[in-house]
């Protein structure tokens, strides 16, 4: 059978990979699972300077799912670079840095100290980040801001470009037809919904930033909703991702448009949960007679 799926020109041996975040850039993982066995490895966010992250507690459990507020903490390019590049080499796999940044110019750096790094495949636009030069408010939230960030991102980038959409918006719809307009490669989403939790015996915020991005099960129908909408809106590869614990949970984004999926607060709790869904859709395809993983794609309308 042919698991194959292609992502903008770059072809994965099949379509699962890991959400930003929550498998760091592999290593720890790999010690569990030979990491080739995956489509894709998907990075942490990398800036272009250090990040130290937000101030501690940032992780709180909810009913099936989590709050996170670690706030994209990472040793910034340079290290990313010297560190983790070398290290993703050793395994058939693709890379997909996802790339975080305050400033349209953040950026475009990351994004041009990556240009020449040929172990890097594509890249992960995350712009759900605080633009500081607009008073805070999330790149991806305002449609003419994810257009342009697009398009400023396109000019300097030699890798293709996943722009990854932001659910914490009116119509999501509208933000992937701006990635479009300013000419995203891909598509990825949802990133966490805005979640809070409160400890009533303290009386105080559990996270000391308040509110904190919510993941894990808890978020998969309004996920799997998002991407359905949004594959029915553009025409633009689009990776799923959002609860997916298990093969069924993949193979519903699929069927909704996804061409590909990825992998995230269920590493935590299995860490063999990503190549247990390459697994899973596998027989999948068996119990099915079905050739081609690109045959279910959006077949659901």
């Amino acid at each position: 059978m042919d698991t194959t799926v292609n992502i903008a020109g770059v072809e994965l041996k099949n379509p699962v990979m890991t959400a930003s975040g929550t498998f760091g850039s592999g290593q720890e993982y790999s010690e569990f699972f030979d990491l080739g066995k995956l489509g894709a490895v998907v990075t942490k966010g990398v800036a272009n300077v250090p990040w130290p992250g937000n101030n501690t507690p940032r992780i709180a459990e909810t009913h099936a799912g989590m709050l996170n507020a670690v706030g994209l903490q990472n040793p910034g390019v340079d290290v990313f670079c010297k560190r983790d590049l070398p290290f993703l080499k050793q395994f058939d796999t693709k890379v997909i840095v996802n790339v975080c940044g305050k400033t349209t110019k953040d950026y475009c750096e990351v994004v041009e100290r990556l240009a020449d790094e040929e172990s890097v495949d594509l890249l992960e636009i995350n712009i759900s980040c605080p633009n500081v030069k607009e008073g805070g408010i999330a790149f991806g939230q305002n449609p003419c801001s994810v257009e342009e960030i697009t398009k400023e991102v396109k000019k300097v980038a030699k890798q293709p470009i996943i722009m990854k959409l932001s659910p914490n918006v009116t119509d999501i719809t509208e933000t992937a037809k701006a990635a479009q307009a300013g000419g995203a490669d891909a598509l990825s989403l949802i990133n966490t919904l805005t979640g809070m939790k409160i400890d009533i015996e303290r009386q105080n915020f559990v996270l000391a930033n308040k509110t904190g991005g919510l993941s894990g099960p808890a978020i998969k129908p309004v996920a799997l909703r998002m991407v359905y909408q949004v594959a029915n809106s553009v025409d633009l590869p689009i990776i799923g991702m959002g609860g997916i614990t298990n093969a069924a949970d993949a193979l519903e984004f699929i069927l909704a448009g996804a061409s590909a999926v990825a992998i995230g607060t269920a590493n935590f709790v299995d860490p063999l949960a990503a190549p247990k869904v390459v697994e899973g859709i596998k027989d999948y395809m068996t119990r099915h007679n079905c050739q081609k993983i690109t045959d279910l794609i959006g077949i659901v309308k």
